[in-house]
């Protein structure tokens, strides 16, 4: 890029925030902010009060971070109740928490599963 084309896009953008400069020169809001810092800083000054003062006098306790998820127990579920199967053929019996038991599912393929949930005990 040749240095005068380098020279009009920086005037280019000089120009760009002079105007937005004047656009926050006129707002009521920024003027409030202005306003209320000076008379903040002047009431700092007249008490002999820092920043750090001032929050440790509308904040007195500091805030505790949230605790983590991980920190906080977790809900448990109920616990399975053991089942007890009893096969009336063979009378071989089988406890188990869950249906993925070996030969729960032999029987179940065996015999069907809703006659081997009625040999519940």
């Amino acid at each position: 890029m040749s240095r005068l084309a380098e020279f009009r896009k920086l005037e280019e953008q000089l120009a760009a925030q002079l105007q937005e400069l004047e656009k926050l020169k006129n707002d009521e809001g920024l003027k409030r902010e202005i306003e209320f810092e000076q008379k903040l800083r002047d009431l700092m000054l007249q008490y002999e009060q820092d920043l750090g003062g001032i929050i440790d006098i509308l904040e007195p306790k500091p805030r505790q971070a949230a605790p983590k998820a991980a920190a906080q127990p977790a809900a448990t579920r109920r616990a399975r109740q053991v089942k007890v199967y009893k096969n009336p053929e063979t009378g071989e019996v089988v406890e188990t928490k869950g249906g993925n038991h070996k030969v729960l599912k032999a029987w179940k393929e065996k015999y069907g599963a809703e006659a081997v949930d009625s040999w519940v005990q």
